[in-house]
């Protein structure tokens, strides 16, 4: 059986990123004693909101980023990928932090973030129709 080893590190960093913004929702509902949604804190909100942009791509990212290293990927392609992910992920983060509007950040995220998903979703039927 094949070892996921590059798949597993970027999945932890990532992991690490998600528990803490995680516990950034738990911090702000603890102090603004708030159980569940925002109550209309917009800083409650925007932690929310940031989770689950979080949440939603990240997680097709990495199964495909694992498809891609099970199917012979390069180390360097594995890691540029993951790379240019977690850089990304954690610039959306920042990005959406400062404003809820446009940022560079928060582009160059998105934009990071769909490039390696298509990059990943392409190289992998490559992949497929070539076996």
């Amino acid at each position: 059986m094949a070892a996921l080893t590059f798949t597993g590190f970027y999945a932890s960093l990532l992991g690490l990123l998600y528990i803490g913004l995680a516990v950034n929702i738990i911090r702000l509902r603890l102090s603004l004693r708030i159980g569940i949604d925002s109550g209309g804190n917009k800083s409650l909100a925007k932690a929310i909101r940031i989770h689950g942009n979080f949440s939603e791509y990240a997680p097709l990212a990495l199964i495909l980023l694992a498809c891609y290293e099970l199917n012979g990927a390069s180390a360097m392609m594995l890691h540029a990928l993951g790379g240019l992910l977690l850089v990304g992920r954690v610039s959306h983060v920042i990005g959406l932090t400062k404003t809820i509007g446009a940022s560079i950040q928060r582009q160059f995220g998105m934009l990071s973030t769909f490039l390696v998903i298509i990059v990943l979703a392409v190289e992998n039927i490559r992949l497929f129709m070539v076996s």
